[in-house]
């Protein structure tokens, strides 16, 4: 093997969000670290984030208050000792990000930084830099990622699979490293690594509509479970109630914080309908929002709904949400004077690989961060804003055990064996698959389910399945042929996941059981090791 072909890291990070940039910073000073990203280091689903990070960091607010919020947000499904681990650590891990220089938007209060308020919060606990948050953070982690010289960088690279003991033939169950794609000069690279970090993110791809990049194609859930690791809550997709509704305007989240500080959905008529839903009104956790707005179109007969803002001072709207603003703008919509036609969206996989609270899965070796991971926190759906404060105390508790761990004696490596296959002779049949995939997930497992809708889902992704293994075994792997495996197996686990629970809870509604079981218990998965 050419030695460029086969590399060597302390720790291998597949993913270049939140999560995945501070756990190799958190690294880096002791460890030799590589950083996979698909695309560029900025290209992630934490520079799409826009509201801002849930911690109590006023002296109003209660450690005991904010976990009260999730667990009532997350239908009584969150476990408790994770969600108290996360929301204890929440203010050290606020420290750290504006010790890393991180812009934060500040005021005159005693903290110093503006906090805002967003749907579930029982108080302003939002930490934010305007409106654009996500942003912020990665502009700032990834100068401080390019300039470490601990950090190798790997970008335009995707995840194969991971390399274990049950694939090398050895009765010891580890994680030794993965196989890349190198993406522009289509090579697979062997990486060996003592530990291997997937912090891929979501799978919003999935569906049709999403507020997510192109990215988040669920490669770490999926590498993971084809590794032998449990995954649990995948029903439990979180549709963001409100991404904007323009044939220009791709995937263009508007932030909850607009609601929270005060905007009103509507009706096309100016109908103001959440007060019929819930008495929190627009204020209530995303699901019932969500639910609410596809009830009211479907009612109505229409394509969108409004979010008006136009009762507060332009000069207010302008200050707090600069880019809403000026996109908007630019789309023909000036929200100072007309309300914002808004629809829902796949937003957040709040399931994902079950991990302990040192981010640790079934597999020694291997770890999970961010939304790739199912650490019980979000339970049956995400409170808003808690998603980048778990990456940063995640990733904090994985560097722990990371650097307390003792190396192990790495085995010899084999080669990516592509002796069997000949490149691709059509692609059509990779794009045909990626738009059927996705549309018949929005129709059949989308925001209500049924048991038929899940049965006609479920048989489409069995047929498939058997063409896209067909097509891996004979062809070349390509990054699209590698996004689509990857997908089609996370719907696969979406749909045994809703399929197995039999009850309403959380983000998970479904017309045959409409009512909620008085026990709350996990959906977990255990794959079979062939």
């Amino acid at each position: 093997m050419a030695r460029d072909y086969l590399r060597h890291y302390d720790v291998l990070v597949i993913g270049s969000g939140l999560a995945g940039q501070s756990l190799a910073l958190r690294l880096a000073e002791s460890r030799r670290v590589a950083l996979v990203t698909k695309r560029s280091l900025e290209e992630t689903a934490t520079a799409w984030a826009q509201g801002g990070i849930a911690a109590v960091l006023d002296a109003a607010d209660s450690v005991d208050a904010h976990i009260q919020d999730t667990i009532t947000a997350g239908a009584g499904l969150c476990n408790v000792e994770a969600t108290r681990f996360v929301v204890e650590h929440g203010h050290a891990a606020i420290d750290w990000l504006i010790a890393q220089g991180v812009p934060f938007t500040r005021d005159g209060s005693a903290f110093g930084y503006h906090l805002t308020r967003e749907g579930g919060h029982s108080h302003r606990r939002i930490i934010h830099a305007d409106d654009a948050t996500g942003a912020a953070v990665q502009e700032t982690l990834t100068e401080k990622v390019r300039k470490h010289p601990n950090i190798t960088v790997l970008e335009r690279h995707i995840g194969v699979d991971l390399i274990t003991g049950a694939k090398l033939g050895l009765k010891a169950q580890r994680c030794w490293g993965a196989y890349l794609l190198d993406i522009d000069n289509d090579r697979i690279l062997t990486v060996g690594a003592q530990h291997t970090v997937l912090a891929t993110g979501g799978a919003g791809k999935v569906y049709l509509y999403t507020t997510n990049p192109d990215t988040a194609t669920g490669d770490g859930i999926a590498m993971a479970w084809r590794a032998g690791c449990r995954v649990a809550d995948m029903e439990f997709i979180q549709f963001h109630p409100t991404c904007l509704y323009h044939q220009h305007a791709k995937s263009f989240l508007i932030t909850e914080a607009m609601r929270g500080e005060g905007a009103i959905l509507r009706l096309p008529d100016g109908t103001r309908f959440m007060p019929e839903h819930d008495e929190r009104a627009e204020l209530a956790p995303r699901d019932i929002v969500a639910r609410a707005i596809d009830f009211e179109m479907k009612k109505h007969g229409i394509d969108c709904v409004f979010l008006d803002v136009t009762h507060k001072s332009p000069v207010f709207i302008a200050h707090h949400f600069p880019n809403i603003y000026a996109r908007c703008q630019k789309l023909g919509i000036d929200i100072s004077r007309m309300p914002i036609p808004v629809v829902p969206a796949a937003h957040y996989t709040c399931g994902g690989v079950v991990v302990d609270l040192a981010a640790r899965t079934d597999v020694p070796g291997l770890y999970a961060i961010g939304e790739t991971a199912c650490t019980g926190l979000h339970g049956a759906n995400r409170l808003a804003s808690n998603s980048l404060l778990e990456c940063v105390v995640f990733a904090e508790a994985a560097a722990r055990d990371i650097l307390a761990d003792k190396p192990a004696k790495s085995p010899k490596l084999p080669e990516w064996d592509e002796s069997r296959v000949s490149d691709a002779d059509e692609e059509i049949v990779i794009s045909h698959n990626w738009d059927e995939l996705r549309r018949f997930m929005w129709d059949y497992v989308g925001i209500v389910r049924t048991n038929k809708r899940l049965e006609r889902a479920s048989h489409r992704i069995k047929l498939l399945e058997r063409e896209i293994d067909d097509y891996y075994a004979n062809f070349r792997v390509s990054n699209d042929l590698i996004e689509l495996r990857n997908l089609v197996l996370t719907a696969h686990l979406i749909v045994r996941s809703a399929q197995q629970r039999k009850e309403s809870r959380g983000l998970h509604f479904s017309r045959d059981y409409p009512d909620m079981l008085p026990t709350a218990k996990d959906s977990v998965l255990k794959p079979s090791l062939r």
